[in-house]
C-alpha cells in the first residue's frame, strides 16, 4: 500500500486563550490549525507516510493559511478545493489544575458544511486508505452523506476504511440528527473502528460491556470490522492523567501497559494522534501488539506539545518507547 492515506475532513483554525487563561480575559488569541482528520493527516506525515487530506475551505487568507500549515506539515494538499463560505473556528480555554479546559465552536455556514459534491474516484484514485471520523457527520445533514458517501466509494474501490467515532455532543444536539443511524451507516463500511464501550453501546443500542466484551459486540454487528482500537483516559487533573490503549482483532486482544502523563501542555489532539500511531503500525506491518505500543507512546507524547498536531518521529517515538527522558546530546 504505497499510495497516500487519506482524510476526509473540515480544516479548522483553533483560537486559544494564552497561557492558561479564560477566552476574553485578555484581549489576544493564539492561532493553530487543526481538525481531528487533519492532525491525523499531519501525525502519519511525521512518521514519513505519505498522506493527504480532503477538504474545502474559504479562498481568503485564512483558508490559504491553513492549507499552508498543512503543506507544512508534509501533507498533500492538491485536494482541498475552495468554496463559499467561511473558516471553521472553535475556541479553547485551556485547562489548569482542577479546571477542565472548555471548547466553544463556531462551524456553522463554513465552506466545509457548505460543500456541495466530492468526486471520490478521482479522490480516492491510488488511495491506500481512507479515514475519517464522526466529527464531519455531526456537522449536519449535507456533511454526513458526504462522509457516508466517501465511505461507500472507497469501500467499494476496494480502499480500507478507517473511522474513528469522536462523538461530539454540542454539534450533533445543534441540529435534527439520528447519531446512532448515522454512525452504524459509517461504521459498516470500515475495517478498523476507534471506539470505546460508550461508542460501541450507542451503535448497538445496549450496554456491551467493556474491553474484550465490547470488542466482541462490535465485530458481530459489524462483519466488515477487523480490528477496534481504543485508549482509556483517567483524568486527575489538567495537568495529570493516565493513558491506556488496547487493540482488539477478531482473533486476539493486545494490550498497552498504562502511561501516566504529567507535566501536561496541550492534550487537544492526543486521541488522533493515538490513531496516528495506530495507523503507523498497520501500514509499517507492526505486530498487533508494538502498533498498540506506538499508539499509546504517540497519544503520550502529544500531551508535551502545543497545537493540534502530533509533529513526532519514528525516531522521538523510538526514544519514548526505549525509555529515554533525559536530554539527547
Amino acid at each position: 500500500m504505497s499510495g497516500p492515506i487519506i482524510c476526509f475532513g473540515e480544516l479548522l483554525l483553533r483560537l486559544s486563550a494564552p497561557g492558561r487563561e479564560l477566552l476574553m480575559q485578555s484581549p489576544r488569541l493564539d492561532i493553530a490549525v487543526g481538525g481531528a482528520e487533519a492532525n491525523v493527516a499531519a501525525g502519519l506525515a511525521a512518521l514519513d507516510h505519505p498522506t493527504a487530506i480532503v477538504s474545502v475551505v474559504p479562498d481568503n487568507a485564512l483558508g490559504r493559511g491553513a492549507v499552508a500549515a498543512m503543506r507544512a506539515a508534509g501533507v498533500d494538499t492538491s485536494r482541498v478545493a475552495t468554496g463559499p463560505g467561511r473558516m471553521g473556528l472553535y475556541f479553547l480555554s485551556p485547562g489548569a489544575g482542577v479546571r477542565a479546559a472548555d471548547i466553544v465552536y463556531d462551524r456553522a455556514g463554513s465552506a466545509f458544511v457548505q460543500a456541495n459534491a466530492f468526486d471520490w474516484p478521482t479522490l480516492l484514485e491510488g488511495a491506500a486508505r481512507l479515514h475519517l471520523s464522526g466529527i464531519t457527520p455531526a456537522l449536519g445533514p449535507a456533511s454526513a452523506a458526504h462522509a457516508i458517501a466517501a465511505a461507500r466509494a472507497a469501500r467499494a474501490d476496494g480502499v480500507p476504511v478507517s473511522f474513528d467515532g469522536n462523538y461530539r455532543a454540542r454539534l450533533w444536539e445543534s441540529w435534527d440528527s439520528d447519531p446512532r443511524a448515522t454512525l452504524t451507516e459509517l461504521v459498516a463500511q470500515a475495517d478498523l473502528f476507534f471506539g470505546n464501550h460508550r461508542d460501541v453501546a450507542l451503535l448497538t443500542g445496549r450496554d456491551a460491556g467493556k474491553g474484550r466484551e465490547a470488542a466482541e459486540a462490535a465485530f458481530a454487528a459489524f462483519p466488515n470490522l477487523t480490528a477496534i482500537a481504543s485508549t482509556s483516559r483517567t483524568v486527575i487533573d489538567a495537568d495529570h492523567h493516565r493513558l491506556a490503549a488496547r487493540l482488539d482483532m477478531r482473533e486476539s486482544a493486545h494490550e498497552a501497559d498504562e502511561i501516566a502523563v504529567t507535566g501536561i501542555v496541550d492534550r487537544i489532539g492526543g486521541g488522533d494522534a493515538f490513531a496516528a500511531g495506530i495507523l503507523h503500525g498497520l501500514h509499517a506491518d507492526l505486530s498487533p501488539q508494538a502498533t498498540v505500543e506506538a499508539g499509546l507512546a504517540l497519544a503520550a507524547l502529544k500531551h508535551s506539545l502545543p497545537g493540534d498536531f502530533s509533529r513526532f518521529a519514528r525516531a522521538d517515538l523510538a526514544a519514548f518507547q526505549s525509555g529515554a527522558r533525559d536530554v539527547r546530546r
